[in-house]
């Protein structure tokens, strides 16, 4: 059989001080035509880097130093740029992980999905590549595809812009379908319809996939075989099921014990009669609409956090709840309703809060890559409040330092030298400089691999312990939220449709919507 690709004997390096560093040891893997193959590790497994050598997209700096590549049966590693540009998007495509850093801002959908035909056939003209965009559009499911074609990505939400993306991928009926992590920022609804679209696409094209995914829900579900790497290297392969039913190496049955449905919730009950942390009331929060119109995002919610406890607040994209959690900080300043921090009612906006009223409030952020200063290094970082807020102590940053697991020699890191897990660290400890009694987790450990979310929502629960801190925890993974929460709010179109414990949200799920978000949790089937 030929293979849509084989990779052989792949050595990946880096630049180094003096030395290369091995980055890709000597690893090997098939896909045949119309196989799905799961590619699962850790973030620096080196399972991205495998997947770019074979698009010939390595970044600079990083090179193949060993191996071939045969891409439909040529090998790709004697091909020089201008080659490898005839051949990617014909042979072998890829749908990235973030569509908003992939798509240009600046020019509109339907323009940048032209130039994707037309790279192909430049033959065709300008009005031919505009037509064929918006048969491509349709063909992935976006609705008044003419129409949206028009505007541009901020004006898309991200599970259509990763229908663009796929759009874009597909336009020449690739063989090889590359997705690298097409699902991470997408809530679990959202997810499940990008990953239905790749099977359905494939299904009509005969693409083969390579999925790269730290969910192993998702490759249990949509693929057939795995390949689990580690450090460089492949630690086991073969079919998806047994793989995962059966793990071999240590590494696989670690990440299996990894994943938040399956470790055990173990968090105790927290008494009616703590004090509040946050208490919001009535909440409403409105944006500027079509012409005197405007768009009511938050519609009369209430929502109570005790110290000690976590509220976990999930729903759809665009169902409300960042719009909620910003008019809580005064981010964004809701037009009626109340906001109470630690039993003291405060102002809507952040600017009418006193500086006391501030610090009782801080955002721990979703992407610890964009959230850090990368000018700064960690000792800066995490300094950065006490010296606005004038309280600046030496011992005062070691001692946040290693209330997040990082010792004293991490102060003098700056963000690049720090994995994400790390990074995510730093935002914890930023966050708690200023002793606050609430902190908001806005999708806190989305974009991070499974055991280092283990990690991280151990450490949140540690410092909750510690500091009686309540947790306001905004999620679209309830995978998570079933491990992490004491209680959870679920919202749709700016209401809350259910609210309880948690026990009683995953077991006994009163509404359609509630019911509809578990529906949609990608899981490992059970043997049979």
């Amino acid at each position: 059989m030929t293979h849509v690709l084989s990779v052989e004997d792949l050595v990946i390096e880096a630049d180094g001080r003096g030395a290369s560093q091995a980055l890709v040891h000597g690893i090997s893997l098939e896909v045949a035509p119309g196989e799905a193959l799961g590619v699962v590790g850790e973030s620096g497994s080196g399972k991205s880097l495998t997947m770019l050598a074979s698009m010939g997209l390595l970044p600079l700096g990083v090179r193949r130093t060993g191996g071939r590549i045969l891409l439909d049966g040529r090998d790709i590693t004697a091909l020089g740029a201008r080659e490898m540009r005839r051949i990617r998007g014909r042979a072998a495509a890829m749908v990235f992980q973030d569509p908003m850093s992939a798509l240009n801002p600046l020019r509109s959908i339907g323009a940048q999905v032209a130039s994707a035909v037309r790279v192909h056939r430049p033959g065709l003209s300008r009005r031919g590549a505009r037509i064929r965009a918006v048969e491509l559009l349709e063909s992935v499911g976006v609705r008044d595809a003419a129409e949206r074609a028009a505007t541009r990505p901020h004006q898309w939400s991200g599970g259509m812009r990763q229908r663009a993306m796929i759009a874009m991928a597909i336009a020449h009926d690739p063989l090889l379908l590359i997705a690298d992590e097409p699902t991470t920022a997408l809530d679990v609804t959202v997810q499940a319809q990008v990953m239905d679209l790749i099977d359905e696409v494939r299904a009509r094209t005969g693409s083969a996939l390579v999925l790269i995914t730290h969910d192993l829900g998702l490759v249990a579900e949509h693929t057939d075989r795995i390949a689990v790497m580690n450090g460089g290297r492949i630690v086991e392969q073969g079919a998806a099921l047994r793989v995962l039913h059966e793990p071999a190496d240590p590494y696989t049955r670690r990440l299996l014990a990894a994943r938040p449905e399956a470790i055990a919730p173990s968090r105790a009950a927290i008494s009616d009669s703590s004090a509040d942390a946050l208490r919001a009331e009535d909440i409403v929060v409105e944006y500027p609409g079509v012409g005197r119109a405007r768009m009511r995002a938050v519609d009369g919610v209430s929502v109570r956090v005790r110290a000690g406890e976590t509220v976990a607040v999930v729903g759809e994209s665009g169902c409300g709840k960042s719009s909620l959690a910003r008019a809580i900080l005064g981010i964004q300043p809701a037009v009626s309703g109340t906001v109470r921090l630690g039993g003291e009612l405060v102002a809507p906006s952040l600017r009418g809060r006193s500086g006391r009223q501030r610090e009782g409030a801080q955002l721990v952020f979703q992407d610890p890559y964009s959230a850090l200063d990368p000018r700064l290094t960690v000792e800066q970082i995490v300094a950065e409040p006490l010296r606005i807020r004038r309280s600046y102590r030496p011992d005062r940053v070691r001692r946040l330092l290693a209330d997040v697991g990082l010792d004293e020699s991490f102060a003098a890191r700056t963000p690049s030298q720090l994995s994400g897990g790390q990074r995510q660290r730093v935002g914890i400890a930023r966050a708690l400089a200023l002793h606050p009694a609430l902190l908001v987790l806005d999708e806190p450990v989305s974009a991070l691999d499974v055991s280092i979310q283990a990690q991280v929502l151990e450490l949140l629960d540690d410092l909750q312990d510690e500091h009686g801190l309540g947790y306001l925890f905004i999620s679209h993974d309830l995978g998570v939220v079933r491990n992490a929460a004491d209680r959870v709010v679920v919202m749709q179109n700016g209401r809350v449709v259910e609210e309880g414990p948690v026990e009683q949200i995953f077991e006994a799920p009163a509404h359609a919507c509630t019911r509809m978000l578990l529906d949609a949790i990608p899981r490992i089937p059970e043997r049979t």
